[in-house]
C-alpha cells in the first residue's frame, strides 16, 4: 500500500503532503478514503485541473509542470480512482502556492517589505482570474499590502512576465478604515472605507485629481460596489513625504487607493486596461469567503 502523498510527489519538490490515513493500492485502482481528499481540496480551495489545461498552464516552472502532467496522466488512466478530481484540485493549489513562494524568494520581495501571505493570496487570485479569462493584461500584478502602515511604501506593481518589481510606492486607505493602519473595510456606499480583494483595472479619465483610473471590483460581497462608490486610483497631494513629515501620518481618502501625484503618469499607463489589482489584509472572513481566492 502507498499513501496518497506518494502519488502526487516528485523527486525535486513535494507538491502535496497528506498526513491523514488516505491509502490507495499499488496499482491505484482502489481507494480507502478514511479521511476524504475532499477535505484536502477544501483546505486549499482550488478548481478542478484537467490534463489539457495543466499541460498548457504557463505559470508554473517547467520542472513542476512536467512532473505534474505525468502524474495526472497516470491518475486519468485509472477510471476507478474516484478521488482523482479532488486530488487534482489539491494538487493545483499546492502547485500555485509553491510557485508563489518561489517567486517571492527569487524576486526578494520580502526585502521590500511585502508580506509573504499577501503575495501568496495575490498569486492565487491572479491565477484564478487568469483561468477565468478576466485579465486582459496578464503581465502586471499590483498588490496593496494593508498589513503595513500608510507611512510605508506598501503598493507593489510587479512585472509578472519578467519577474521584476516595477514600482514600490505609497498608497492611501479610506478615512474610516483607520488612521495610520487600515483595519476595517466595507463594500457599502458612503462608508468612506477601503474595500478588500481583487479588482480588474479599466480605463482612464481626467478628473479633479488629474489622471485617474477606474477599477472594477470582482470580489462579490467585498468590493463589487466599487464602481457605484466611485472608487478609483488617483493621485493626491496628501499622499506624500511632505504630509507624513508634517503631520506624522499619511492622508486618507473616501475609500480610493490614492497614490502620490507624481507617480500617476508612471503607474497608471502600466496597470490600466485589464490588469489584476489586489488589496490585502488578513481578514479571516475575507480569506475564507472570497470566491476569487477560493474558486
Amino acid at each position: 500500500m502507498k499513501t496518497l502523498s506518494k502519488l502526487v510527489s516528485t523527486s525535486s519538490v513535494s507538491l502535496l503532503v497528506i498526513t491523514s490515513p488516505v491509502l490507495i493500492s499499488s496499482n491505484h485502482k482502489k481507494i480507502d478514503v478514511s479521511t476524504s481528499t475532499a477535505v484536502v481540496a477544501a483546505t486549499y480551495h482550488i478548481p478542478v485541473l484537467t490534463n489539457n489545461n495543466f499541460k498548457n498552464f504557463k505559470y508554473t516552472s517547467p520542472e513542476i509542470n512536467a512532473a505534474a502532467a505525468e502524474k495526472l496522466i497516470t491518475v486519468d488512466k485509472t477510471p476507478d480512482f474516484n478521488a482523482s478530481a479532488e486530488v487534482k484540485k489539491a494538487f493545483e493549489v499546492k502547485m500555485v502556492i509553491q510557485q508563489a513562494l518561489s517567486l517571492y524568494d527569487s524576486m526578494k520581495l520580502g526585502n521590500s517589505g511585502l508580506n509573504q501571505k499577501a503575495f501568496e493570496y495575490a498569486w492565487r487570485g491572479y491565477h484564478n482570474l487568469m483561468k477565468q479569462g478576466k485579465l486582459k493584461k496578464s503581465s502586471v500584478l499590483t498588490v496593496c499590502d494593508f498589513t503595513q502602515s500608510s507611512s510605508c511604501k506598501r503598493m507593489y506593481i510587479i512585472d509578472v512576465s519578467h519577474k521584476k518589481l516595477l514600482f514600490n510606492t505609497y498608497v492611501s486607505h479610506g478615512m474610516n478604515s483607520g488612521i495610520e493602519y487600515a483595519t476595517t473595510f466595507s463594500n457599502k456606499a458612503n462608508s468612506f472605507k477601503s474595500s478588500l480583494g481583487f479588482f480588474v483595472t479599466a480605463g482612464t479619465y481626467t478628473g479633479v485629481n488629474g489622471l485617474s483610473l477606474r477599477i472594477e471590483g470582482v470580489d462579490r460581497g467585498f468590493n463589487d460596489n466599487a464602481r457605484k462608490r466611485a472608487i478609483v486610483i488617483h493621485g493626491a497631494g496628501y499622499v506624500s513625504l511632505r504630509i507624513l513629515r508634517k503631520y506624522g501620518v499619511m492622508g486618507t481618502t473616501f475609500g480610493c487607493p490614492a497614490i502620490p501625484t507624481e507617480m500617476t503618469t508612471q503607474i497608471i499607463p502600466v496597470v490600466k486596461n485589464g490588469s489584476c489589482f489586489f488589496i490585502y489584509y488578513p481578514s479571516a472572513k475575507y480569506l475564507t469567503q472570497s470566491k476569487i481566492i477560493n474558486s
